[in-house]
């Protein structure tokens, strides 16, 4: 870095230690409730022998790359991984990539699991996630109208292309790479003029088998069909031509997000149900708001085996569609204790369970104010919110609610009352937390006898129907998971100084510059090199920081060190470094917190020589603290032959396989339709 190191970065932290002490406590603002019986099951986890688990990198790993395996098996894994759980389509947008493909989701475990689909960039961006995470070098190059990866293995590079749904055996018989591939293809056009860029000629050549007399290194492959169609039956032979022409090459990585992974955490009264059909909800419902015109949908609307899903069942895919609506709902149990409700935390709030005093939830002592934060965590996007409450205020009481969207940093008052009485009130959430995974809500109360006598929230969610885990004819096991109690706090916003698409800017996260700036462009760091630093707060004792980001540099030897303080700022760690010289480029690292009996750190991005951050991502893994197990009721819901199946099985321990068994009778093979998980009462 260009007159900047990782020392001067350190020599920075008492610049920055007063402005962030205070930003620091503005964090999770209520004390965290004390640890009691077991009121949080993490990490609930529903795996079908016959659908794959890519809840996490670990569980991909563990799914897809088996001891033994050569580096082209891996490397044959990872496409295949993509093929099967990402459908070309328009990309969804969560408005948090400051890149030129502006704002596409391109976390390859979250593309599998809440969405199940995306472009090239984003099929090029999960193969280079996972290429790296499977211990490959792994690059990205732009070609005509095209993103394309490579993967290094065995001394040479080689391409795989799991957008397209192809990858070719160049003359050696090992998978080629672009070059070759671009090679032979100029050599076919030097010696058959007038069909470069001749889209129509093109599609008349290929059909009927003709496209067999085309470039060699496509003649053996078999992945076009007779006619030169490849995969959806949107592409073929004549798009392989265009994208491998020549006309445009060059080296550029559409940058990744990484760090999501499913965590599906229960409380007493929460039930999270998903489904294997959508009601119309997605994403980019709003694309006419924010601009972003998005076409042609099948996912939404597709049938797998039929049209351009015609592909999916061949790759294992037991789903009738891909685009999923759930709901997650929390009917609160306010009058059975607090322990129960395992709040965020909590000052001066009692029940009914526990003093026989009504409402449910009220005032402990009269004359201070009562406060209750509960955290809504969700391993899928909030497509919709709606808060249905019973309130009562006391005379010469009051009640407010108030909502937090980065972490309890800041608070907007959403619902107020002081009128004496009891009210049942119905909130719209929708507006402010549509696109979120996570959020907190506040209630503040004064007065005797003023309290909620019911609290029902009720959220839409999208995930992918493909990641669930389906039955098949036959036997099918279940392999059931609960493990273990931690949860986790993230922070990822739009680098740019204002938020889009109801997405938080990454300046709502309270970061600390210096000498960094937040640009329209993402953070970019000076020549001489600066910091940007972020607080993160955790409800129980850290685990672990996981951190990164996509960005672009100027010279090969610069790049962004990241670091990390447990004491405020008086003493930093180096967690890692990413480097490049390229367009764009993506790093991850992962820092244990073991030991340091903390709930807050500081994590700083060190740069220089103006390289740019166009997408950061912070986690932080944290005991739970009300954590422990309590017996999860799983139900399975599907159909054969027109009429309802249902399998009800209660987990009593953390880890347990049990079977399903379903119809092998022809046409009445099971038709999915929902899974849904709670805990047991």
């Amino acid at each position: 870095m260009t007159g900047f190191h990782v020392a001067a970065s350190m020599q920075m932290a008492e610049v920055c230690a007063v402005v962030l002490s205070s930003v620091f406590l503005a964090g999770f603002l209520a004390q965290p409730a004390e640890a009691t019986e077991g009121a949080v099951v993490s990490n609930v986890k529903v795996v079908s022998d016959k659908i794959e688990d890519v809840s996490s990198i670990e569980a991909w790993k563990a799914s897809f790359l088996k001891p033994g395996m050569s580096d082209r098996q891996k490397a044959l894994a990872v496409w295949e991984t993509v093929v099967k759980f990402r459908h070309q389509n328009s990309p969804p947008y969560e408005y948090l990539q400051s890149d030129g493909n502006e704002f596409g989701v391109h976390d390859p475990i979250k593309t599998f699991n809440v969405y199940g689909y995306g472009m090239c960039c984003c099929s090029a961006s999960n193969i280079e996630a996972l290429a790296r995470a499977a211990g490959f070098k792994a690059r990205g190059r732009a070609l005509v109208g095209h993103s394309v990866p490579e993967v290094f293995w065995g001394g040479k590079w080689h391409m795989l292309d799991a957008s397209l749904m192809c990858w070719f055996d160049g003359a050696d018989g090992r998978v080629a790479g672009i070059d070759e591939i671009m090679e032979n293809v100029a050599d076919w056009y030097d010696k058959n003029p007038g069909f470069k860029g001749d889209n129509a000629k093109l599609r008349a050549f290929m059909k009927n088998g003709g496209w067999g007399k085309g470039p060699s290194i496509f003649a053996g492959t078999p992945f076009f069909d007779e006619n030169g169609k490849i995969g959806t039956k949107i592409h073929g032979w004549n798009s392989a031509m265009r994208v491998y022409d020549g006309s445009e090459n060059s080296p550029y990585e559409f940058g990744y997000s990484q760090g999501y992974r499913v965590n599906v955490e229960l409380r007493p009264g929460e039930v999270l149900t998903r489904n294997w059909s959508n009601k119309g909800l997605y994403v980019d419902m709003d694309s006419a708001a924010t601009g972003r015109t998005v076409d042609n949908i099948t996912s939404l609307t597709g049938r797998i085996g039929e049209g351009e899903f015609a592909y999916s069942k061949g790759h294992g895919d037991l789903a009738p569609g891909r685009i999923g609506n759930g709901t997650l709902v929390y009917e609160v149990p306010l009058a059975e204790g607090i322990s129960r409700i395992a709040p965020l935390g909590h000052e001066n709030i009692t029940s009914q369970a526990e003093d026989g005093d009504s409402p449910a939830l009220h005032v402990k002592s009269l004359g201070l104010p009562g406060t209750l934060t509960i955290r809504m965590p969700s391993s899928y996007i909030y497509l919709s919110g709606t808060l249905s409450a019973a309130f009562a205020v006391g005379e010469g009481g009051s009640i407010r609610l108030l909502l937090s969207r980065n972490n309890g940093l800041d608070w907007k008052e959403i619902y107020a009352n002081t009128k004496p009485g009891a009210h049942e009130e119905t909130v719209d959430l929708t507006s402010l937390v549509y696109r979120l995974y996570d959020y907190q809500l506040k209630f503040e109360l004064t007065g005797a006898g003023t309290g909620l006598d019911a609290l029902r929230i009720v959220h839409d969610i999208q995930h992918s129907q493909r990641a669930l885990p389906a039955l098949g004819p036959g036997e099918n096991t279940i392999t059931f998971s609960a493990s273990p109690d931690e949860g986790t706090v993230t922070i990822e916003g739009l680098t740019r100084p204002e938020g889009k698409g109801n997405q938080l800017s990454i300046l709502e996260y309270h970061p600390v510059f210096d000498g960094v700036a937040c640009t329209e462009r993402g953070l970019k760091a000076p020549a001489e090199g600066g910091t940007v630093t972020l607080p993160i707060e955790t409800p129980g004792a850290m685990v672990r920081l996981r951190m990164g980001c996509s960005y672009q540099t100027r010279a090969r030897n610069t790049g962004w060190d990241f670091l990390v303080s447990f004491d405020g700022g008086g003493t930093w760690l180096k967690a890692g470094r990413v480097e490049g010289g390229l367009p764009g480029m993506s790093g991850y690292v992962t820092f244990p917190a073991v030991g340091k009996s903390t709930r807050k750190a500081l994590v700083r991005f060190a740069g220089g020589d103006d390289s740019l951050i166009l997408n950061l991502r912070i986690d932080a893994d944290y005991k739970e603290p009300r954590g422990a197990f309590r017996p999860v009721r799983i139900t399975y819901v599907w159909e054969e032959a027109g009429l309802e199946k249902r399998n009800v099985h209660v987990a009593k321990t953390p880890h347990e396989t049990y079977r399903v068994h379903c119809s092998t009778n022809p046409g009445s093979e099971p038709l999915m339709k929902s899974l849904v998980v709670e805990l047991d009462r």
